[in-house]
């Protein structure tokens, strides 16, 4: 690990402490947490991710019907009602 210095409110600090206190742990690895809990919530899948999903799941599903492509509009009430 990388020692870094950082510098908190007074209010921050308390509740990181008190935070800290409850969980058992140091104020360190609270930080840690809420750090990991960040990065993990902006990471977003690359096009290419999205696209690769996509394509891996084209036929894995099966609505019974023959002519979707035809007629999805008709179908969309009735899948949203669901």
């Amino acid at each position: 690990m990388v020692r870094m210095q950082i510098q908190f409110s007074e209010d921050q600090l308390r509740l990181l402490r008190e935070q800290a206190a409850s969980e058992q742990a140091s104020v360190s690895e609270i930080v840690r947490r809420a750090v990991d809990r960040w990065i993990d919530a902006r990471a977003q899948p690359t096009t290419d991710e999205r696209r690769r999903r996509a394509i891996a799941a084209a036929g894995h599903f099966a609505s019974g019907h023959r002519d979707i492509a035809e007629r999805h509009d008709d179908y969309l009430p009735d899948a949203f009602e669901q």
